[in-house]
């Protein structure tokens, strides 16, 4: 299992030299210089200079180690460490890219678009994003996957509809982190109960009494935004699905392709081969459907084997678009493909230096005890745990450190409380795993922008089964809401 391994690889490295106010320290310093960042060049920070401000903070963070007596070879250890755990996320953003260009040059996505511009009703659009994207989360396991298939064509549904990408991006995610979050395929359903102590049916279990309230509450959020919207694409709808029908052959054959991956991720096949052959299928299918799109991308009069080879593998690796007589559909129909991502791998590697070197001087683990130390009661207990999953999620950049690092620290504290360890595994589900897609540097919040086209602050404060979900298992904490106690059984 590839989690065992994960669990056995990662070390909680500590210092006893370092203090707290020396471990905060990089993060006020990194804090400070992204808010200045973001404040000068707005939506474009992403573009490179919050990628360099990230190398900075690790290079605050290397000064306080080198003044803690840590050497700089074991913190290049633990960036190559660090860096060395990204690789798959990093394979798969680039099997992400190409999987959408060739999704887009065969017609699946403009296909899936004009189909759900018939069937999605504006008023119910939001709603349903959240039950579709978290249906298929749930059958795949993987929320990365959800936005790279569905997620892609809801965001061109809701461009062509009007409706705000922002309130779409965290529908989107709202449902694709339910899935996520509750799917016995999920790696962090599976992570979060290992480390804690407990079992994976028993964890899911014990979750869904925080986590069914939460998507509840998030749906009608959705429901009453749907009877808010004014959305501009309606009355031009029509005119849409004709000019999507004259630049491409629509046929529901092409959802062969899609259905083929989900299927292939719900028997556990690597999400790696799953896009790639997704990927493949695609190529595939731009020829035979699409075979004008293909030869127009590759720059070619007529059909061959060299333009079929030339426009998919342009389609895979380089920008493509696709010229309709519809300027709103011109800006739709366009895939980066893998070099649309480099931006995005380009931002994981940076985060993953400064995650590197906060855990090689012993940050994590000193921020993560004082945490520990900062309360005494139950309520505590668990507020220790929320603060300290999102603190990891924005210093380490990972979501998996987020649930491995608490995990580890807090294990006996709850033992010690007579709490059953199902109330840890539920906590760190419900702020570590949810709430890394709200951080722009952290790898899932990088990965889920980049796939939906949408920043992180356009989506923020519409992710809202994802913020919300950490104010639910304190409320229950608050009012000891179905707290299992040691020796108690969970109901089904």
């Amino acid at each position: 299992m590839e989690d065992e391994k994960f669990i056995k690889d990662t070390k909680v490295l500590e210092n006893r030299e370092l203090n707290i106010w020396e471990a905060l320290f990089p993060v006020f310093a990194l804090i400070g210089m992204l808010a200045y960042n973001v404040f000068v060049y707005g939506d474009d920070s992403l573009s490179g200079s919050n990628q360099f401000i990230l190398l900075l903070g690790g290079a605050v963070a290397a000064v306080v180690g080198i003044f803690n007596k840590v050497s700089f070879d074991t913190m290049i250890e633990e960036v190559a460490n660090n860096i060395k755990s990204t690789t798959g996320a990093i394979l798969i953003l680039l099997m992400v890219g190409s999987l959408a260009g060739t999704w887009l040059i065969s017609g699946i996505i403009p296909t899936m678009i004009y189909y759900g511009l018939q069937i999605l009703n504006p008023t119910i659009f939001l709603a349903a994003t959240v039950v579709i994207c978290a249906v298929i989360s749930v059958a795949t396991g993987s929320s990365w996957t959800t936005s790279a298939t569905v997620g892609i064509a809801l965001i061109g549904i809701a461009e062509a509809l009007g409706i705000s990408v922002g309130m779409t991006a965290g529908a989107i995610l709202s449902g694709a982190y339910f899935g996520d979050k509750m799917s016995p395929l999920s790696d962090t359903t599976n992570l979060a109960p290992a480390m804690a102590g407990t079992d994976l049916f028993t964890h899911i279990r014990y979750m869904t009494l925080t986590t069914v309230p939460t998507i509840i509450i998030t749906l009608i959020i959705f429901i009453i935004l749907g009877f808010t919207l004014e959305p501009t694409g309606t009355p031009d709808t029509n005119t849409i699905l004709a000019s999507i029908d004259s630049a491409f052959n629509i046929t529901p054959w092409l959802f062969v392709v899609p259905a083929l991956v989900i299927v292939l991720i719900v028997m556990k096949t690597s999400p790696l081969v799953a896009l790639l052959l997704g990927t493949l299928l695609g190529a595939a299918a731009a020829v035979i459907f699409q075979p004008e799109v293909v030869t127009a991308v590759a720059g070619y009069e007529y059909l061959s084997f060299e333009a079929a080879y030339v426009g998919v593998m342009n389609s895979i690796t380089v920008d493509t678009s696709i010229t309709t007589d519809n300027a709103q559909l011109n800006d739709l129909f366009s895939s980066g493909g893998m070099a649309g991502m480099l931006g995005t791998i380009w931002l994981i590697i940076c985060a993953m230096v400064f995650g590197g070197v906060m855990d090689a001087i012993g940050a994590l683990a000193t921020i993560s005890k004082a945490l520990l130390n900062l309360f005494h009661t139950t309520f505590g207990l668990f507020a220790s745990t929320v603060l300290s999953c999102l603190t990891l999620n924005a210093t380490a950049s990972d979501q998996y450190l987020a649930i491995v690092v608490p995990g580890k620290m807090f294990a006996k504290a709850y033992r010690d409380k007579g709490l059953a360890p199902e109330n840890l595994s539920r906590s760190l589900e419900d702020s570590g795993t949810v709430t890394s897609v709200l951080i722009p540097w952290n790898t899932c919040g990088a990965y889920h922008s980049g796939v939906l086209g949408v920043p992180v602050a356009s989506y923020f404060v519409y992710a809202i089964f994802n913020y919300l979900s950490p104010f639910m298992t304190l409320f229950f904490a608050a009012f000891n809401i179905k707290i299992r106690q040691l020796g108690t059984k969970v109901s089904s």
